[in-house]
């Protein structure tokens, strides 16, 4: 497939870099004004690199945009990418996906697909926000990914010698606790698994549950996990990640507040968030830590746009006792140091971005088949859960799962059929319409029939 990654930045660059390490034959070319950048990019990975800017006519000809499958616009600017997709379509790609961050851009999200012809419209800030709020719904968790349009929920949890699962095969206690949750993941050290009935869980594992969220909810119940009991939020930094959080979480009864050192920032979010609490001041600074009282809350979630003040205000808050520690990350050395230290709800935007954008090249890549609607990356890409659409073509419908040879380290996780959530076992049949939730280690699924030995 040729793709065009137009801007250079840390999110274009982990896409390039993703893209051209998938296994598959992509022509990939990088646009970016900044010729010190490209070298670099041009040192590391094995794609083709052109300066100039991917509003360009002619820069965008001579990358030969008139035949390419993709154009990909992640600049700094989202006037620049949407004008990128618009340009780049009149001039011939067949796919367009633009990251467009603003709140305004992002409401008329529909309207830009339908007349200037854009693909697909992200907004990392709004995704990462979504993924923070299901975390403070399930504080156990560091990590809850939704699938099937929020009827199905990955949740990522350490296990902890009081759920009663450790030592104990999973057939064993699903015998003794039957549930409508499936253990899908796992993660011990450095070893992964994918794991089946005869696996048995160990404390201080790393699981990860799959379920509707009725039955996930019932399933942490049952742990003696229930209840979010989160009340009060402080957020440290007045980013666009703050601002649909807000939003999003004040609408089911959380109180916010947010510190924010910029005096422009702070009046601009007190006219978009009149029923939260702005104030003004570093939110670093042990001063203003202790008049506001800033440790004292529920939730702390630390998103600056600087890694190393995430980092160390997340820690300050473990180390104080928050029940509830998120921070936004995008340096993969940060998040492996972050872990260490006990903070393993991290959001990083760039991942999420180029997860979305992944699950897209893999979808319009197979559009014949069963598409992938949804990728979701575990340990760095380790393991891989992966949403289909069974279409008609699927060919072995109807077949139940334990008569398929699948291929080893897959998992059929979850199906969802007229808005119902099955958790399947052998019996279990593909129907062409359902949504198939596959896990995969160490594979590079394209559509639903690759997971057949």
């Amino acid at each position: 497939m040729k793709i065009i990654i137009i801007g250079n930045g840390k999110v274009g660059y982990t896409l390039a870099q993703q893209l051209s390490g998938d296994g598959e034959d992509h022509d990939l070319i990088l646009i970016d004004k900044n010729a010190d950048a490209l070298r670099n990019a041009d040192g590391v990975l094995d794609i083709l690199c052109k300066e100039g800017s991917g509003a360009s006519i002619q820069v965008l000809l001579e990358a030969g945009v008139r035949t390419t499958d993709l154009v990909v616009a992640v600049t700094g600017s989202d006037e620049l990418n949407i004008v990128c997709c618009l340009i780049a379509k009149k001039l011939g790609a067949k796919h367009t996906v633009a990251r467009v961050r603003s709140p305004e851009y992002f409401k008329e999200a529909n309207l830009l697909k339908r007349e200037i012809g854009v693909s697909m419209i992200i907004n990392p800030e709004y995704a990462a926000a979504q993924e923070i709020s299901r975390l403070l719904r399930v504080p156990a968790a560091f990590s809850v990914e939704a699938f099937a349009r929020g009827l199905v929920e990955m949740i990522g949890f350490p296990l902890l010698e009081s759920d009663g699962m450790a030592g104990i095969p999973l057939w064993e206690y699903n015998r003794r606790h039957p549930n409508g949750v499936l253990m899908c993941a796992a993660i011990r050290g450095e070893e992964v698994f994918v794991p089946n009935g005869a696996f048995v869980p160990q404390i201080g594992d790393k699981v990860y549950v799959i379920g509707s969220q009725q039955e996930t909810a019932r399933f942490f119940a049952s742990l003696g996990r229930s209840g979010s009991g989160i009340r009060h939020i402080t957020v440290l930094g007045g980013s666009k990640i703050a601002t649909y959080l807000t939003w999003a979480v004040e609408k089911v009864g959380m109180k916010v507040r947010i510190v924010e050192q910029d005096e422009a920032k702070c009046l601009a979010l007190a006219d978009k968030l009149p029923d939260t609490m702005i104030i003004q001041g570093d939110g670093t600074d042990s001063a203003v830590i202790e008049t506001e009282n800033l440790l004292n809350t529920d939730a702390f979630i630390a998103l600056t746009n600087r890694d190393e003040e995430n980092l160390l205000m997340a820690m300050s808050a473990q180390r104080a006792g928050v029940s509830k520690v998120i921070a936004k990350m995008n340096r993969l050395n940060y998040i492996e140091m972050m872990r260490e230290f006990g903070v393993d709800s991290i959001i990083s935007p760039k991942e999420i971005t180029t997860n979305q954008i992944s699950a897209y090249v893999r979808a319009i890549a197979s559009s014949e088949g069963s598409a992938v609607e949804h990728l979701y990356k575990l340990l760095g890409g380790a393991i891989e859960a992966v949403e289909f659409t069974a279409v008609s073509s699927t060919s072995f419908l109807n077949k139940p799962l334990k008569d398929l040879r699948l291929k080893d380290g897959m998992l059929v996780a979850a199906i969802v059929r007229e808005g119902k959530t099955i958790i399947p076992d052998g019996n279990t049949s593909i129907h062409a319409g359902d949504r198939v939730i596959v896990m995969a280690k160490s594979f590079f699924l394209h559509e639903l029939d690759d997971i057949l030995a």
